[in-house]
């Protein structure tokens, strides 16, 4: 697994720790939408949520900000019944430990993810992701390629993205001192951004972007939905590792389902094309960054063919 240092991220998102009971559920968990069984995985700075449903080959779904595993509800529900369904909550998100001193830096979050697969002894992986999932989880797969079979990947990155304007724009703005304030104090990545950031904000009603306001109420549980915009320029170095180690999943078979909707990952869209050369491309005119969440149950289609076409040997 390819670590580096990490550095100091300002600990203003000071509170004591929060924690729920083990396999207790909190009460805003909408559980006709998210009916599945939590499962905690102990880890050295708390206690993730993940949730492990079905059996058969692997789907691992990684979230990106601020989501958790409720945003791959549509295709767990689906998929369970033919392949087993992993989805995890980083720490510092949805239903696991939010400690108000980590980093919640990208590499803490890849780090821990590889104790997961490990420590669950998961092969033959099917990598589901989008925004921050893609490098959170290819940081993993590019150094231990063995475990993963297959890769579908919406919206996201895995390289350094300085070049690009607007998503250096996005990263100077939301991840200054001011946009801290914001995180901060008025919850502004659930509340504000993650609505903006659809194709058709009507996509996101009020009792499902609640689910996403809900795992962050207070202050000190919030500190991870600002780390991750600021990484977006500062953790680079990072990122170009990651980039340089993209031989090693090549000739994986990829499935990209892009919203082109997405000011900030549509230009994008080309440097996924030219490393996979085994992959499928299926583009969204009206569908913005969160692809799982605003397409949901449409792109059940697409992704059962792909799996029935790229089955693993």
């Amino acid at each position: 697994m390819m670590t580096s240092e990490e550095p100091t991220v300002p600990a203003e998102f000071s509170g004591p720790a929060l924690s729920m009971p083990a396999l207790s559920m909190p009460a805003w968990v909408d559980r006709e939408a998210y009916p599945f069984t939590s499962k905690w995985f102990d880890l050295p700075d708390g206690r993730m949520h993940y949730i492990d449903e079905g059996e058969g080959d692997i789907l691992l779904f990684a979230h990106g900000n601020p989501s958790w595993s409720f945003e791959y509800r549509h295709l767990i529900r689906h998929f369970s019944s033919t392949h087993r369904c992993i989805a995890l909550d980083y720490l510092g998100f949805g239903l696991s430990d939010k400690p108000p001193h980590l980093s919640y830096l990208p590499q803490f979050h890849s780090a821990n993810l590889g104790r997961f697969i490990e420590g669950l002894d998961l092969k033959n992986i099917t990598l589901v992701f989008q925004d921050w999932g893609g490098p959170i989880a290819l940081s993993y797969a590019v150094a231990n390629p063995s475990r993963v079979s297959r890769i579908i990947a919406s919206n996201s990155w895995f390289f350094d993205v300085r070049e690009y304007p607007a998503v250096r724009r996005f990263s100077h703005i939301i991840g200054s001192a001011f946009g801290r304030m914001l995180c901060k104090h008025l919850n502004l990545f659930p509340r504000v951004l993650l609505k903006a950031s659809f194709g058709d904000s009507s996509r996101l009603g009020p009792e499902v972007h609640a689910q996403y306001l809900a795992p962050f109420p207070t202050a000190a549980e919030r500190k991870g939905t600002w780390v991750f915009p600021r990484a977006i320029v500062g953790e680079s170095s990072w990122l170009a590792e990651i980039w340089a180690r993209r031989h090693t999943l090549k000739d994986r078979p990829t499935l990209l389902i892009w919203g082109m909707k997405d000011p900030g990952c549509t230009p994008l869209l080309p440097r996924w094309t030219e490393v996979f050369t085994d992959h499928r491309l299926i583009t969204l005119d009206d569908v913005g960054h969160n692809v799982a969440e605003e397409a949901g149950r449409h792109l059940i289609g697409p992704i059962a063919s792909f799996l029935s076409d790229r089955s693993p040997s």
